[in-house]
């Protein structure tokens, strides 16, 4: 070969234990789940490995194909998947990482989840979708003791059992959700399909739904109208008879990213459902399920965060540029210090949220979850586009290139801020929880003032939060801005009393000092960018 054509300079592949983050094993630790932490990293090492990122290439590149007929001409509405999406879903499976926690009684199963799906989801985001609706349907259908009788056990089984076959006949089951229609989005009271008692206990839908998700799910939760209102229903592809119930797969949607997990438009042919909770109950009762799949939102932008940050690293590691490798270039470091500080705010946030959800029986944790989540739904997800294309650039063109897989990372990024209310909705939610709940503002003050004292910069923003909150005239307007503070002064609150003392240290001095800038990269002087950046170095 010519000399022309010697490689040098390149970064070598980045194999790994992706559960080797100190923000998340200390997080794990206070929410006293420590008893995971030798599966978390057993799952760990196979998502940082070669066999799972290559699943992860490959589910995305072949994508999944609808086949609405078979060569007969009958209708048959399935969904062609690569071979390695199963592998990734029946990893997720086993490991729990769906609906198990609802079945385990020890403390910390549901932080304990939630780590794992941290960690797993940097291999391939796509199918975390199913797993997360699956884990948020449980609660939904307790509304309906003897439907959460039947089911609950199959959805948190730790067996995956893919196939189109009558859910009781199943070792476990998948769920989806199925919401939002043409002509409504998040205003759901808009919906116009239907409901009609059919006198044997099941209700008949008819209508569409323009995104529903995972259509190969064993199970749905819909919303339509029924005769007392706007209400929530369990709907199986099979019917209790083995037939197929006509749930009509019209296409699938041509996605910007999460091009591994099928999306589609559906229609309801008089279609077989049971009532979950009250009629007219409905958007109180699926509730339940979009509260929960808003934590994963949360933990799904943080673990592509950490992703980010750690490909980073990795690359200006072992990248020379000008004499010397990138990271030690003072303006790089201060880029990719400033990432990792991001990184691991997320996560600490996501994390105390989850652990939340280990304490239903403490109400003023349940009113701090209640306004936290809403609040940090809005700004870690809102956040990890910009950190991704961060993240991106740190590659240089090489970044750009499929084969990196950063442009994944990148396309990926601004779903979580769409799903379960874009960010509009989130900011709006927070509010309507300190108006309906004000609890929940005593709750989340309790949590950030366990800090009070440790950093002044951090003091000063509770201060200007209190008085900003205090002035209700136009807050509506002002809600993007209100949101936006309260999230950063938890993030603070948590990093100052659990975090890393260099973490802490420039996240107070940016994010509350006045000197921190619009782009990542602009942490002031003085941060020890050193110790920052070998928190993301595997």
């Amino acid at each position: 070969m010519s000399v022309t054509h010697e490689v040098t300079n390149q970064v070598p592949p980045l194999v790994y234990d992706v559960a080797d983050d100190p923000a998340l094993l200390a997080a794990v630790g206070r929410a006293e789940a420590g008893w995971a932490v030798d599966e978390l990293h057993e799952l760990g090492r196979l998502a940082g490995g070669e066999q799972a990122q290559e699943w992860g290439r490959l589910v995305n590149e072949n994508e999944p194909v609808l086949r609405t007929h078979d060569r007969y001409g009958h209708r048959i509405d399935e969904v062609e998947f690569h071979p390695h999406w199963h592998d990734l879903m029946r990893v997720a499976v086993s490991h729990g990482l769906q609906a198990a926690p609802w079945r385990d009684s020890r403390v910390g199963a549901h932080a304990a989840r939630a780590a794992k799906l941290y960690v797993w989801g940097q291999v391939e985001a796509g199918h975390t979708c199913p797993i997360s609706m699956t884990y948020a349907a449980v609660p939904a259908l307790r509304a309906t003791p003897e439907l959460a009788d039947r089911f609950e056990p199959l959805l948190a089984s730790t067996e995956y059992d893919f196939g189109l076959r009558e859910p009781g006949t199943k070792r476990g089951l998948i769920a989806g959700m199925s919401m939002t229609e043409k002509q409504g989005g998040s205003d759901v009271r808009a919906n116009t399909t239907t409901a009609r008692p059919a006198g044997d206990g099941s209700y008949r839908l008819v209508g569409h739904k323009w995104f529903t998700s995972a259509p190969m799910s064993d199970v749905f939760l819909t919303l339509a109208q029924a005769p007392g209102g706007l209400s929530c229903f369990l709907l199986p592809r099979v019917l209790p008879d083995g037939s197929r119930n006509p749930i009509r797969l019209q296409r699938l949607k041509d996605k910007l990213g999460n091009r591994s997990n099928a999306s589609s438009e559906i229609e309801y042919e008089d279609a077989a459902g049971w009532l979950v909770g009250e009629e007219g109950r409905g958007v109180r009762t699926i509730i339940e399920m979009v509260n929960n799949t808003r934590l994963d939102c949360a933990l799904g932008s943080a673990s592509g965060m950490r992703l980010g940050a750690v490909r980073a690293v990795h690359h200006a590691t072992h990248r020379q540029a000008f004499g010397k490798a990138l990271v030690d270039q003072p303006l790089m470091a201060n880029v990719l210090a400033d990432l990792v500080v991001e990184s691991d705010a997320a996560a600490t946030v996501a994390m105390r949220l989850a652990a939340a959800g280990d304490r239903t029986g403490d109400e003023q944790e349940q009113a701090f979850r209640r306004l936290g989540l809403a609040v940090t739904k809005y700004w870690v997800c809102k956040r990890a586009p910009a950190h991704a294309a961060e993240a991106l650039e740190c590659f240089g063109g090489n970044g750009y290139v499929e084969e990196s897989g950063m442009p994944r990372l990148y396309r990926e990024a601004p779903l979580m801020s769409i799903w379960e209310g874009s960010g509009n909705v989130a900011a709006l939610d927070a509010l309507r929880a300190m108006a309906r709940q004000p609890e929940s503002v005593a709750a989340y003050f309790a949590e950030v003032e366990l800090a009070s004292g440790a950093d002044g910069r951090l003091d000063d923003a509770v201060g200007r939060l209190k008085k900003e909150l205090s002035d209700v005239d136009g807050i509506e307007f002002r809600a993007r801005r209100v949101v936006e503070s309260m999230a950063l002064v938890l993030q603070g609150s948590l990093l100052v009393r659990h975090g890393d003392q260099a973490v802490a240290d420039a996240f107070c001095a940016s994010r509350f000092g006045g000197d921190w800038g619009l782009a990542f990269g602009t942490l002031p002087s003085g941060t020890d960018t050193s110790a920052i950046i070998e928190r993301a170095r595997v």
